[in-house]
C-alpha cells in the first residue's frame, strides 16, 4: 500500500494477533492507522523501543532498542549514546503515518518511548508514576492512590494527568517541559511515593520487593530513568484482548474509586478510536504544559517532604 507517498509492503494481515477475540494483524495496522493523530504527537522526536509479538499478542515477544537494519532508506533514526553497550544506538524515531505503519507491521503491539527527546536524552519532559496493584488490590486501589497522588500535587500547585495501562494498573504523569534531569525527577518520584507510604501504609508500597505488595499498590518511581520507558499513550498492549493504554479523566477515576467498580476504565482499540472522537486528546497538555519541580522547601508540608535531593541507589 502506499501511505503519504511511501510504498510499504504489508504482510499477513489475517493472522490472528488477539486469540481472545479474533483481532489480527490486519486490525492491529488499522487502529494505528486511524488512531495517528492522536499518538503521533507523543512518539515525534523521541527514542522509541518497539516490544515485539511476532506470533500474537500471546506468543513470546522481545524489545527492540536498536532500529531494524533493514527499514526503508526513508525512515528516521536518531543516535543515542549506550554507556552498556559503549556505543551509539540508533532507535527509531516515529513521526509520521508511514512510520507508524511500517512499526506496526513488524508486529510492534507495544510502543515504548522515552520520557526525553532524542536531542536531549538527559531531561525528562514528565515525571511518571506507575500505579502496579499487588492481588488482591487491583484497578479500584490504584483509582485510591491515583487521586492521593494528585492532593500531593496539587498542594504544590502542579498538574498531573492520569492514564490506564492497558494491562492492571494505572500510570499518573506529572508534565514538566522545563529543565529537569533524571537526578531531580527520580528523587522527586521517589520522595512522592515514599510520602504516601507513610501516610496510606495500608494502602501503599514503594519497595519492589514482592513480599511487601499483596494487597497494596506500588508506586514504581524507578521508570523515570534515561534507560528506561513507560509505554506510550494509545499504545495497544500484549493482553488477551486489544486493551489500550488509554488517558482518563479525574473525574472516572473518583467515580471508579467512590464506586468500587473500574471494570469502565478498561478500553480496547474501537472504544479508545470512540473517545477520541468524542473527547480529543486528554493527554495533550502533557505535551504543552510547563512546570517547574520545587527547587527549594516552601511554606507547605508537601514541598518540603518532596524537596528534589540526588537519587539513592
Amino acid at each position: 500500500m502506499v501511505v503519504e507517498g511511501r510504498a510499504l509492503r504489508l504482510a499477513r494481515l489475517d493472522k490472528v494477533f488477539y486469540p481472545a477475540t479474533g483481532f489480527t494483524k490486519g486490525q492491529v495496522i488499522d487502529y494505528y492507522r486511524r488512531v495517528a493523530p492522536v499518538l503521533l504527537p507523543h512518539l515525534r522526536n523521541r527514542p522509541l523501543t518497539l516490544k515485539r509479538y511476532p506470533q500474537g499478542a500471546t506468543g513470546p515477544y522481545f524489545y527492540e532498542k536498536r532500529c531494524p537494519a533493514y527499514r526503508p532508506d526513508w525512515f528516521r533514526t536518531e543516535p543515542v549514546w549506550s554507556e552498556g553497550n559503549q556505543e551509539d544506538i540508533d532507535y527509531c524515531v516515529v513521526g509520521d503515518l508511514p512510520s507508524l505503519i511500517w512499526i506496526a507491521n513488524l508486529a510492534a503491539l507495544e510502543l515504548h518511548p522515552s520520557l526525553s527527546f532524542h536531542d536531549a536524552v538527559d531531561q525528562p519532559t514528565v515525571v511518571a508514576f506507575d500505579l502496579d496493584p499487588g492481588p488482591p488490590a487491583g484497578l479500584v486501589e490504584c483509582c485510591r492512590v491515583a487521586l492521593l497522588l494528585r492532593e500531593i500535587f496539587q498542594g504544590l500547585e502542579l498538574e498531573s494527568f492520569p492514564k490506564t495501562s492497558g494491562s492492571k494498573g494505572l500510570q499518573v504523569y506529572l508534565p514538566l517541559n522545563t529543565p529537569a534531569d533524571y537526578d531531580q525527577t527520580k528523587s522527586f518520584a521517589r520522595a512522592a511515593a515514599e510520602l504516601l507510604e507513610a501516610r496510606h501504609p495500608e494502602l501503599v508500597v514503594s519497595q519492589m520487593k514482592k513480599s511487601l505488595r499483596p494487597g497494596k499498590v506500588l508506586v514504581d518511581w524507578s521508570q523515570n530513568d534515561a534507560h528506561k520507558t513507560t509505554v506510550c499513550v494509545y499504545s495497544l498492549r500484549g493482553r488477551e484482548r486489544p486493551t489500550v493504554s488509554t488517558p482518563v479523566t479525574w473525574q472516572e477515576l473518583e467515580r471508579a474509586a467512590g464506586g468500587g467498580d473500574a471494570i469502565g476504565l478498561v478500553f480496547e482499540s474501537e472504544a479508545v478510536l470512540a473517545r477520541t472522537a468524542r473527547l480529543g486528546d486528554l493527554f495533550a497538555q502533557v505535551l504543552t504544559l510547563r512546570q517547574e519541580l520545587p527547587s527549594r522547601p516552601g511554606t507547605g508540608r508537601d514541598r518540603a517532604a518532596l524537596h528534589p535531593s540526588p537519587a539513592r541507589s
